[in-house]
């Protein structure tokens, strides 16, 4: 994950999950891509770098678009990240339309041959 410094201008008050506005790994943000508006709350801890991307006002689903502008915005263009689609009995839902993405900081994510992805 990169130092989220970069991005202060777009944090937003976040004291009841981080106790204060967060820090270069942690933190809310509200950011616009193109004419839609996301929140974004950024966290490392328990062995995970994980970015939860919601829009602000809209019921959609973010885009496959958007969701790769949110990796490069907090990952570095040579990380390789995760969405997980999770079993019915594991899915824990506490916002509709938010998706994630996941990064393991303890192991390497695999990866299937290049000639498939």
């Amino acid at each position: 994950m990169k130092d989220l410094s970069y991005l202060n201008k777009y944090r937003i008050q976040a004291s009841r999950i981080f106790g204060s506005m967060g820090d270069e790994h942690n933190g809310a943000f509200r950011i616009k891509i193109k004419d839609k508006w996301f929140i974004v709350i950024a966290s490392n801890g328990g062995g995970w770098e994980h970015v939860s991307i919601s829009p602000e006002k809209s019921k959609q689903t973010p885009r496959w678009e958007e969701m790769c502008k949110m990796k490069e915005l907090f990952f570095e263009d040579d990380e390789t990240v995760i969405q997980y689609i999770v079993a019915k009995k594991d899915n824990i839902n506490v916002k509709e339309n938010c998706l994630h993405l996941w990064k393991p900081t303890n192991q390497t994510v695999p990866m299937p041959p290049k000639c498939f992805v």
